[in-house]
C-alpha cells in the first residue's frame, strides 16, 4: 500500500519517531565531577535549598511592603429587618405629656469606602528590615551550607557504586582462579594422587567466593540506587560511572597539598550561619526595645453613602452621599505591666545564647579541621600499605598455589594464603575509598572547592 496523503504521511513519521523515543531508556553517564554538578543543580535537598532562598526574598518584599501605602476598598451593607424604636417626649414643653414611639433612618443602607494609609515612623519596623536582609543572608548561606553536604554525599555515594563494581570485579577473577584451583585438585584426587580433603577445602572456598558475589551484586544494585537517590535522579533510570576508582584515589593523593593550607574557620559557612543566628538575635533585641517607642500613621478615607427603605442602590435616580476623612494615628505606649521590660530580658538571654553557639560553633570547626586533616592523613598512609600488602599478599598465594600443584604445600596452607589475600583486596578497595571520602571530607570543612551561587 502506497500513502499518497502528505497529512498522513507526517503522521506515521510521527507515530514511528514517538514509539522509539519511548522504547529508548534514559541513560545518565557521569564522570565524579559532572555527578556533583548535577547533584549540586538537581539533588532534593538543593532544590529546597534553593526555595528556602526565593521564600527569603519574598519575606523581604513581605516586610519591605508593610512599610508602603496599602489601600483597601470595603462596602457595607445592611437590611434593618426590624428597626429600634426610640421613645421620645410627645411634648417637650409638658413633661407630663408623655413619650411616642418613633423610628430613625431608613430600612436598608450601604456604605462603599476606600481607605489609603500610609506608615509614617515605626521603630519595629525599621528593625524588621534590617532582619529581614540578615534572614536572605541567612539563608544564602544555608545554602552554600546544603551544597557543601550536598557534594560531600555524591563523593560519598560515587565511590561507593566503584567500589561495589570494583569487589564484584575481583570476586569474578578469585572465583575463576579458585574453580581451576578446584577442578585441577579434583582431578588429582581421581588419580590417586591427592587427598579428598584437598578438594573438600578448595570446595569450601570456591562456594564461599560464589555467595559473596551474589551478596556484591545485590549490594552493587542498592549503591547505585542510593546513588540516583543523592542526585534526584528517578530510581527506574539507568546511570553509568566514567570514572574509574584507581584514578580518583591518585588524584586524592595528589592533593595532599590541602594539608598545608592555610586555615581560617571565620571564613567557613558553618561560622557565618552561626553569626547569622547572632545578628538575629540583636536584631531581636532591638525590634524589642523598639516597641517602647511611639508610631504614627497616617490615612485618607473616602466613601459614599446611600439610604433606602427598598433595595434601590442600583437604580440611577437613588441618592448618594459623598464623604472623605483625613486623618492622624499616634499610638504612645506608656505602661504594660513590665511586659516590653519581660521581653526584652528574654531577647537579652536569647542573644547571649547565639553568641555562646557561635563561639561553641567556632571551636567545633577548629575540631573538624584537625580531625579531617588527621583522618586525611590516615587515609593516604592506609593506602600505601594497603597497596604494599596487597603485593605481597599476591605474591604469596601465587607462591602458595605453585607449591600445591607440586604437592610441596597443603590445601589449608593454600587457602589461608588465598584467604590472606582476599583480605589484603578487601583493604586496597577501603582504603582507595578512603582517601576519596576523606578528602571529600576535607574540602567541605575548609570550604574548598565551595560550590558558586547558582
Amino acid at each position: 500500500m502506497i500513502i499518497k496523503h502528505p497529512l498522513l504521511i507526517v503522521f506515521f513519521v510521527c507515530l514511528i519517531n514517538y514509539s522509539a523515543y519511548a522504547q529508548e531508556d534514559t541513560k545518565y553517564n557521569f564522570s565524579l565531577q559532572e555527578a556533583v554538578t548535577f547533584a549540586l543543580d538537581s539533588s532534593y535537598a538543593s532544590l529546597n535549598a534553593k526555595r528556602d532562598v526565593a521564600k527569603a526574598l519574598k519575606q523581604k518584599w513581605e516586610t519591605t511592603a508593610e512599610g508602603l501605602p496599602q489601600i483597601n476598598a470595603a462596602v457595607d451593607y445592611e437590611n434593618r429587618i426590624q428597626q429600634i424604636v426610640t421613645p421620645v417626649p410627645a411634648d417637650f414643653n409638658n413633661p407630663d405629656a408623655g413619650f411616642v414611639n418613633l423610628r430613625f433612618g431608613t430600612q436598608q443602607n450601604m456604605n462603599v469606602s476606600a481607605t489609603l494609609s500610609q506608615l509614617i515612623f515605626d521603630g519595629t519596623y525599621i528593625v524588621a528590615l534590617q532582619a529581614a536582609k540578615t534572614f536572605l543572608a541567612y539563608s544564602d548561606n544555608l545554602e552554600q551550607q546544603t551544597k557543601l553536604n550536598v557534594r560531600q554525599e555524591a563523593i560519598r555515594a560515587y565511590g561507593n557504586v566503584l567500589v561495589a563494581k570494583n569487589y564484584i570485579d575481583i570476586l569474578d577473577n578469585n572465583i575463576a582462579v579458585a574453580k581451576s584451583n578446584l577442578n585441577e585438585t579434583r582431578k588429582i584426587y581421581e588419580n590417586g594422587f591427592a587427598e579428598e580433603e584437598d578438594v573438600e577445602q578448595l570446595e569450601i572456598t570456591y562456594q564461599q567466593l560464589q555467595n559473596q558475589l551474589r551478596n556484591a551484586t545485590r549490594n552493587y544494585q542498592l549503591s547505585k540506587e542510593a546513588f540516583k537517590m543523592v542526585l534526584g535522579i528517578p530510581l527506574d533510570q539507568s546511570v553509568r560511572l566514567t570514572d574509574q576508582l584507581e584514578n580518583l584515589a591518585t588524584k586524592g593523593l595528589m592533593t595532599k597539598s590541602l594539608l598545608d593550607e592555610p586555615f581560617n574557620p571565620e571564613s567557613t559557612i558553618d561560622y557565618k550561619v552561626a553569626d547569622n543566628l547572632v545578628q538575629q538575635r540583636d536584631l531581636e533585641l532591638k525590634r524589642e526595645k523598639s516597641n517602647a517607642l511611639p508610631s504614627l500613621s497616617g490615612f485618607i478615607n473616602y466613601g459614599t453613602v446611600a439610604n433606602e427603605d427598598k433595595f434601590l442602590f442600583f437604580n440611577q435616580n437613588t441618592k448618594w452621599f459623598q464623604y472623605s476623612i483625613v486623618g492622624l494615628s499616634l499610638d504612645i505606649p506608656i505602661f504594660s505591666s513590665f511586659r516590653r521590660r519581660a521581653k526584652t530580658q528574654r531577647a537579652k538571654i536569647a542573644q547571649e545564647q547565639a553568641e555562646t553557639q557561635r563561639k561553641q560553633a567556632l571551636e567545633n570547626i577548629k575540631l573538624d579541621y584537625k580531625r579531617a586533616k588527621n583522618d586525611f592523613e590516615m587515609a593516604i598512609d592506609n593506602y600505601h600499605t594497603s597497596v604494599s600488602n596487597l603485593n605481597l599478599a599476591q605474591r604469596i598465594a601465587d607462591k602458595n598455589r605453585t607449591k600445591f600443584k607440586e604437592g610441596i604445600a597443603t590445601s589449608f596452607e593454600l587457602r589461608q594464603a588465598q584467604t590472606q589475600l582476599y583480605s589484603a583486596q578487601n583493604d586496597y578497595l577501603s582504603a582507595m575509598q578512603s582517601v576519596i571520602n576523606q578528602k571529600a571530607k576535607l574540602e567541605k570543612v575548609i570550604n574548598k572547592p565551595l560550590p558558586t551561587q547558582q
